[in-house]
């Protein structure tokens, strides 16, 4: 008796432990972002649901990814005409096409400026629909009547598009990021101090150990950014921000106004920098033990005897490259002893080897934690490496678009990845570069078990992070405590420029004073002199 008693009793205690800790829960009304960045959204939701919070979710209804029939949510479907090309697989794979024809004259002024025009175009369209969509939403007095009557405890929002922005400080709802980018760049640079003399900026392709040739380089790409967020971006926004909040501000001071950044970032990858308080690191919140494969994929992989299996995939919004880097890659899986899984979408390349597997899904966090699985070749979308780094597996990046020209080159700084330009690949190198990646005496499998012991290693998970501060949000109604006021100051402000002035000014009026004086003191001793002469 005594025996079921203890037995009952510890099956008690471990239940109870199992249960996720009880918290406040509340409503939160969400506004994501389409495409891959939904993919993290969603993951936080279904967390959040899990844990008893009611969720709103706003949505285009030509949505390509966020769903309208699901259970952790509930959805707002706004129609709008416009369909952004960033949430398009089709235009995205045409638009990656384009790219790699303008790399290939690489080293030329003319491509650089015609890459640059092609990304600017892509975002620009993307953001004029962001502002459509919002203002279709603000315009809608009835759908605004609703949401405010319902009372959300806070706005939770990816502020890559700033629609989400737009509408939480319309309705006066603490705002809590989901965030990495923002709608002209990394994150920090609105509202840490950023110098760029160690810390690069998107497109740069610089790490934090600077040449001058970088700092040149890292200064123009900050130029671009800028452009693009005073003349393009903000222009786009204004005019809903003026009608429905104040016409004195703009998109990018509701951006820095924001009570709590959940950053996707973790300093293992990220370099070191400034940062704030009311940043929270969550960089990997998305990584999770792997689960057993499906039958026919775990016998292909045991196939692989003791050379093991590489994974090869491009993310979400591409499935496949064009046709000859795709044979490229082809002849160099063949030439290897290690069988290869590859996400590929399309028709099959002709030297495809019978060590090479193609799939149009894989699951994808399943064989990074597959003991058998010795490299992963990536694009360097940020959950692909997230999910790299947390099971131990080094990279080859074949960066394509946007930042994940970026997060390969971190991962290149930390010893655990090579990166290759798409643009002029070739069969050799390509194969070479496999060969040092999989090659134990080389440093990538060691560096990478380090950092990977490394983001591990922290006394509390980065989900369970986001969740305690969401929820601290909600409880305190805000975290202005956390948020520097220092955005609000105009520029001259910020940098003390008004102070130095002051100064400037009072020395140079002593001064001035000092030698007036003296130059009157000289006269007055040339009269004397004269004086006694005569």
């Amino acid at each position: 008796m005594k025996t079921m008693l203890l037995h009952t009793s510890i099956f008690v205690l471990v239940f109870l432990w199992s249960l996720p800790p009880l918290s406040l829960t509340g409503k939160i009304l969400v506004y994501p972002v389409d495409g891959s960045h939904w993919l993290n959204m969603d993951i936080l939701l279904r967390e959040l649901h899990q844990r008893g919070h009611k969720l709103t979710v706003i949505r285009s209804a030509n949505s390509w990814y966020i769903p309208e029939n699901t259970t952790h949510y509930t959805p707002i479907t706004v129609q709008i005409e416009h369909l952004s090309s960033i949430e398009d697989p089709e235009y995205m794979a045409s638009f990656l096409q384009r790219n790699i024809e303008i790399q290939r004259g690489k080293g030329s002024i003319w491509s650089f400026i015609a890459l640059q025009k092609e990304i600017l175009t892509l975002l620009e369209e993307s953001h004029r629909s962001s502002a459509e969509m919002v203002r279709i939403i603000l315009e809608d007095k009835k759908l605004i009547k609703t949401l405010k009557e319902s009372k959300y405890d806070l706005m939770l929002t990816d502020p890559g598009f700033a629609g989400g922005v737009i509408l939480g400080v319309h309705l006066g709802l603490p705002m809590v990021f989901n965030v990495r980018w923002i709608t002209n760049g990394e994150g920090h640079f609105a509202i840490a101090p950023s110098p760029l003399s160690y810390i690069p900026t998107i497109g740069s392709g610089v790490t934090d150990k600077m040449s001058f040739v970088n700092k040149m380089k890292n200064l123009l790409h900050f130029g671009i950014g800028q452009y693009m967020d005073h003349m393009l971006i903000r222009p786009l926004y204004q005019g809903v921000v003026s009608k429905y909040i104040d016409p004195n501000s703009n998109v990018y001071s509701l951006i820095q106004g924001a009570d709590l950044w959940l950053m996707r970032v973790d300093f293992v990858f990220e370099f070191p920098r400034p940062t704030m308080p009311n940043v929270v690191y969550i960089g990997g919140f998305q990584c999770k033990p792997s689960k057993p494969l499906p039958d026919e994929l775990e016998k292909f992989v045991e196939s692989s005897g003791e050379h093991g299996v590489v994974i090869m995939s491009l993310g979400t919004l591409l499935g496949s490259l064009v046709p000859d880097i795709s044979e490229v890659i082809a002849s160099a899986f063949a030439r290897l002893p290690q069988k290869v899984i590859w996400r590929h979408v399309g028709e099959k390349p002709s030297t495809l080897g019978n060590n090479t597997l193609i799939v149009e899904w894989l699951p994808q966090n399943d064989l990074l934690g597959h003991p058998k699985t010795k490299a992963f070749v990536t694009h360097g979308g940020t959950n692909g490496i997230y999910e790299a780094i947390y099971h131990s597996v080094p990279m080859l990046g074949l960066p394509l678009i946007f930042d994940q020209f970026d997060n390969m080159i971190r991962l290149e700084a930390r010893g655990v990845a090579q990166v290759l330009d798409v643009a002029v690949l070739d069969v050799d190198t390509l194969t070479q570069a496999l060969m040092d990646i999989l090659d134990e005496n080389q440093p990538y499998q060691k560096n990478m078990r380090r950092i990977s012991s490394i983001h591990r290693d922290t006394p509390l998970k980065p989900m369970d992070s986001a969740i305690f501060w969401l929820e601290f949000v909600m409880r305190h109604k805000g975290a202005a405590h956390l948020r520097t006021e220092s955005y609000k100051l105009p520029w001259y402000s910020y940098y003390c420029v008004d102070v130095i002035m002051l100064i400037a000014s009072l020395f140079t009026a002593v001064c001035l004073l000092l030698v007036l004086m003296c130059r009157a003191l000289l006269k007055v001793f040339v009269r004397k002199r004269k004086a006694k002469k005569e």
